[in-house]
């Protein structure tokens, strides 16, 4: 002691320091420091520096003013620190290359400087730790260089581990246990940190500014953090986020505004997909593996819980910062696309079991559903979910159609202004363009074109007493779209009516049929009033329509439906708004007459014969001009209208009227002016149906001029409608006993229509002509003519797979996914390239062509010169004298050749 205190204090060298008992360091305190912290500053050996910091740390600390340990310590040493550990890091990094079992030097070196920076850590966790032991409540500003620079250590540690088997190659087992040190120190410290952290309070007296800075730093650097350890240390990782969590919560009232909150949401979304794709994989791997390995599934049930504290993570993140979350909303869309995309039903999911669905779905989807109730009032939410210009790749178009009924759902407990929000389209001071939420349904479900048509199954609701039962999507999105029409607030029926409207009137059949299925249920549920208004407004939709179009066409199909839900009396109502007269047949056409009572439907049914044949006999004594056409087709199909759904209400005279007006209309057709004319195609259409209603009755002349014309026209490839209507015919005949006297001119024509049809190699063509060739064979006394009708071997391997019920193509389930992935694909690949536009076109003669310039013109017209010469040297000739017996049939011969050359030109 005596020689002590002979030597200053502030002389002492560094070893003896280390021997200085706890009270002499107390006393020496104020000398010895400064000296200590000058040395830190100048030194430039890291030996003598992480000694120095040792010391001050073991020593000196303990006995320090904790109120003042940011200015008199940590400010001073701390930025010194962090350069001293990124020089050694950039150090060990740039040797690391030259790193070999061979090289001792190289490897001498790094594992002292390895050994250093654990000691740095542990220098840095001994600061912690001070801290922590010696304040119970710590104000951020006291110690705020602490906390920034422990957790850029501990960063720039964990981003090493991380990238370590590239950093040292091939090499890294040299210096493996060095490394394994310093990740426990680093990850001990961040323990220590985080630990500290959650005795910090805001202190009220300090610069706010200054303050709330202060943590968000802390919670911006632990978010970096979270990004290096996630494949890590999962379990370190969910702590992390927890950590993140609960301060963003306990600070939020002064750091609300300051926070990274699109970092956050969309590194934890990260870590959701991440996890939750894992826990895919093991499932997958697990169903795919015929062993029971208990140690995957501990795993799986682990990931799984991982998925789940992220969900609830986010949950709670979601509902405290909502308001700030503009910006991050279409980030949690995506979330929510994404998982329902890797997940069964999706066509893109993968193959797991129904176990292990179930358990995910339990355990973390159904976090999802209270995610999506936050967000509904978000307007910014609304407009990303519902953007007009919104486009998804084929994968996450199922999603959103499913996203979209969630929605739904949830509406009807809203208050009327969010379901405002959401069922109508944006006001045109809104900068960005969305559409309602019905129609946004309608367009997602036509989007989902593959799940419809393989088709994939969704679990239902469980009703009280009734087993879980799965139902495909269009029943799914039906059944939800129905319940939220009859929840539907009273003053968005102007945009129901609108949303369904529109999507009866699209070209996509699946969405128009989905539209006119939820328009019968609110026919049934609304009032009858409300049915008739319906009715009424279709009713002069329909009238306005200028021509055929497939618009004309679903309008038609849903007055024929809703007409079934009116009542009596207004259809009473109907009719006599819209009598069967000439000027509302076409609505006549569309209407089955089975939905009116017995007494109204004869007297209307009867009403609508009188006027339909008057017009046929007006049009057979009149010019019969092409023109005319278009309506005389209206007239047909409000005959046939009546005759497929009232035939029993006309008597012997009224079916006699119908058959001889189809009768006299036949001789008006040929098989030249049926190819050429788009309106006789529509009109032999509508006779051929027409006049199967009367087989048995039809004159057996007339009946082998038509399945002549018919095996005339299939020749010449006629439109699908002319053939589904030949078909139609042909398989009405099965009924027919064909006498002797035509059986030559019948059966040859009735066995080459059925062998060109059923040759046909379109696929709906092809059903239908099975269908209509096993309804003649199974009734036909001629039993003679169904082998002549099998033309080749492919044709009868397709009736007997027919009639056997048996598919041609063998496909596993798992090939069908596939198919059906690609061909939506490829779809949806051309439809980006074509703009769909309703184009009316009218059943009108054809136009004629524009004068084009041939090369060989003046040949042409020197042939068609000597052609009418010789014509009109005919005419004379027949003024002179009696025409010969032959020369009526080389003239028809002739005829047919000038119709085969005009069918070349059209």
């Amino acid at each position: 002691m005596s020689q002590e205190g002979a030597v200053p204090a502030s002389a002492v060298p560094l070893d003896e320091l280390s021997s200085w008992s706890e009270e002499l360091c107390r006393q020496e305190l104020p000398s010895v420091l400064p000296r200590l912290l000058s040395m830190y500053q100048h030194s430039d050996s890291w030996i003598e520096h992480i000694q120095i910091l040792k010391i001050i740390v073991e020593m000196f600390l303990p006995h320090m003013n904790h109120q003042r340990l940011e200015e008199t310590f940590f400010s001073q040493v701390l930025p010194k620190t962090m350069k001293l550990f990124d020089d050694m890091m950039y150090e060990l990094t740039s040797q690391a290359r030259e790193l070999s079992s061979h090289n001792l030097e190289i490897q001498t070196t790094l594992r002292n400087i390895l050994q250093t920076m654990v000691q740095v850590v542990g220098a840095l966790t001994g600061c912690v730790q001070h801290v922590c032991a010696t304040q119970e409540s710590i104000i951020l500003e006291s110690i705020h260089s602490l906390p920034s620079s422990v957790l850029h250590v501990i960063k720039s540690t964990f981003v090493h581990c991380k990238n370590s088997e590239s950093v040292y190659s091939g090499c890294l087992h040299l210096v493996s246990d060095l490394l394994q040190a310093l990740f426990k120190e680093a990850y001990s410290l961040q323990k220590q940190l985080m630990e500290l952290l959650d005795m910090v309070c805001m202190d009220p007296l300090v610069d706010e500014n200054d303050d709330v800075l202060n943590m968000v730093i802390v919670i911006h650097s632990l978010l970096d953090i979270c990004s290096v350890i996630s494949s890590m240390d999962h379990a370190f990782h969910a702590n992390t986020w927890k950590f993140i969590i609960k301060q963003s919560l306990k600070h939020q009232s002064v750091i609300k505004s300051q926070l990274k909150h699109k970092d956050i949401i969309t590194n934890l979304c990260e870590d959701i997909l991440f996890s939750f794709h894992s826990c895919l994989q093991l499932a997958k791997q697990i169903t795919q593996s015929d062993a029971q390995d208990n140690a995957d599934y501990r795993l799986f049930q682990k990931t799984l819980k991982l998925c789940r504290f992220f969900a609830n993570s986010l949950l709670h993140y979601t509902k405290e910062f909502l308001p700030f979350l503009s910006d991050s909303c279409c980030t949690l869309h995506q979330l929510y696309l994404q998982i329902h995309s890797k997940f069964p039903p999706s066509l893109y999911a993968a193959r797991i079991s129904k176990a292990h669905q179930a358990e995910i779905a339990g355990a973390f989807l159904v976090t999802l559903d209270p995610l999506i109730s936050q967000l509904l009032p978000f307007q910014p939410f609304v407009h990303v979910v519902l953007d007009s210009k919104l486009e998804l790749p084929c994968e996450l178009q199922f999603p959103q159609c499913l996203l979209l009924v969630v929605i739904m759902d949830k509406l009807p407990s809203q208050p009327e202004d969010v379901q405002t929000l959401w069922c109508t389209e944006s006001q045109v001071s809104e900068a960005t363009p969305r559409v309602s939420l019905l129609k946004a349904i309608f367009d997602s479900f036509e989007q989902c074109s593959g799940e419809l048509s393989l088709p994939v199954h969704l679990q239902a609701v469980k009703s009280t007493g009734q087993a879980e039962m799965a139902v495909t999507l269009y029943q799914h999105v039906c059944v939800h779209l129905c319940t939220f029409i009859a929840s539907f607030h009273p003053s968005l029926f102007p945009e129901l009516d609108a949303a369904l409207l529109s999507a009866v009137l699209s070209a996509n059949i699946i969405s128009s049929l989905l539209a006119m299925d939820a328009w019968c249920f609110l026919a049934r549920y609304g009032t009858a009033e409300l049915c008739a208004h319906h009715v009424t407004i279709v009713a002069h939709l329909i009238k306005s329509c200028p021509g055929e179009c497939y618009q004309l066409t679903n309008l038609s199909v849903l007055l024929r439906r809703l007409f079934f839900f009116m009542a009596a009396p207004q259809q009473m109502e109907f009719i006599q708004k819209f009598p069967p007269k000439a000027e509302n047949l076409p609505l006549w056409q569309c209407i089955s007459f089975q939905a009116l009572p017995a007494e109204l439907r004869k007297e209307t049914a009867h009403e609508v014969i009188r006027v339909g044949v008057g017009l046929c006999r007006k049009w057979l004594s009149s010019s019969r001009t092409l023109g005319e056409l278009e309506s005389l087709n209206t007239v047909l199909s409000a005959l046939f209208a009546v005759c497929s759904s009232a035939h029993d209400a006309l008597d012997i005279g009224q079916q006699a009227e119908v058959m001889e007006a189809g009768s006299q209309l036949w001789t008006f057709l040929n098989t030249n002016l049926v190819t050429g004319q788009p309106c006789v195609q529509q009109t032999l259409s509508l006779l051929l149906p027409l006049l199967g209603f009367f087989i048995q009755t039809l004159d057996p002349q007339l009946i082998s001029q038509v399945v002549t014309l018919q095996a005339s026209l299939l020749k010449s490839e006629p439109p699908d409608h002319v053939r589904l209507a030949v078909l139609d015919f042909v398989s009405s005949l099965g009924k027919l006993f064909i006498s002797q006297a035509i059986q030559d001119r019948i059966l040859p024509s009735l066995s080459s229509v059925f062998a060109l049809l059923l040759a046909d190699r379109n696929w709906l063509l092809e059903q239908h002509a099975l269908e209509a060739f096993t309804k003649f064979a199974e009734g036909t006394n001629h039993e003679e003519i169904v082998p002549q009708c099998l033309s080749s071997e492919e044709t009868k391997n397709k009736v007997v797979s027919f009639l056997e019920k048996t598919g041609l193509v063998d496909e596993t389930a798992a090939a069908r996914v596939e198919r059906v992935k690609q061909e939506k694909g490829i779809f949806w690949e051309s439809l980006d390239k074509v703009t769909l536009e309703a184009k009316w076109s009218s059943l009108q003669p054809c136009v004629k062509r524009a004068r084009v310039e041939f090369p060989l013109e003046e040949e042409y017209r020197s042939a068609l010169q000597a052609a009418t010469g010789a014509l009109e040297a005919i005419e004379l000739l027949l003024q002179k004298s009696p025409a010969p017996d032959w020369l009526l049939m080389k003239m028809e011969m002739l005829q047919e050749r000038i119709d085969k050359l005009k069918r070349h030109l059209l």
